[in-house]
C-alpha cells in the first residue's frame, strides 16, 4: 500500500487503538479519528484524561487501525503534538458524528478539548498474505 491508500484506509475506519506509555508501562485504549492527511493524524481527547497527560509527558505513540472488510491492519508510529487552534476545535465540535462533544464543551468550556496531531508518521501494513514477511515502513506524513 502507498501513502494515499493507507490514508484512505485510516479515514474509512476511524475507530482505532492508541498506545501510550505511563511510568514505563504501555497503556492502550480505543479512540476516534478526526482525520488523516499529509500533515498527520488528528484526534482529540479531554484535558482531564490520563491519555492527555500521558501524551504530554511522552509524545511517542502508536495507533492501530483495522479494516474488517479486507482484514488489513495498519499500525502507525509517530509523535503526538498538541494543536492549539481554536477554529479547529470549533470545527471538531460542530462536525457530524461529534454531537457527544457539545454537552461536554457547554459544561467545561472548549478549553477542555485537546487536539493532537500525530506527525512524522510511519505506517506498517499487515495482511494475512504478508504475515511472515518483514514489515517495511511507509512514510505517511511529515
Amino acid at each position: 500500500m502507498d501513502r494515499q491508500e493507507i490514508q484512505a484506509l485510516i479515514n474509512a475506519n476511524p475507530v482505532f487503538h492508541l498506545a501510550t506509555i505511563e511510568a514505563g508501562e504501555p497503556r492502550v485504549r480505543g479512540m476516534l479519528l478526526y482525520r488523516a492527511d499529509d500533515r498527520g493524524i488528528l484526534f482529540h481527547t479531554g484535558d482531564m484524561k490520563d491519555v492527555y497527560r500521558q501524551m504530554i509527558a511522552n509524545p511517542a505513540v502508536e495507533l492501530c487501525f483495522f479494516d474488517p472488510k479486507t482484514a488489513v491492519q495498519v499500525r502507525v508510529r509517530g509523535t503526538a503534538r498538541l494543536v492549539d487552534d481554536l477554529a479547529l476545535k470549533e470545527e471538531i465540535v460542530d462536525a457530524p458524528g461529534r454531537e457527544f462533544l457539545k454537552p461536554l464543551v457547554e459544561k467545561w468550556g472548549i478549553g477542555m478539548l485537546q487536539v493532537f496531531r500525530v506527525e512524522e508518521c510511519q505506517a506498517f501494513v499487515w495482511t494475512m498474505a504478508t504475515n511472515l514477511a518483514p514489515m517495511k515502513p511507509v512514510r505517511i506524513s511529515g
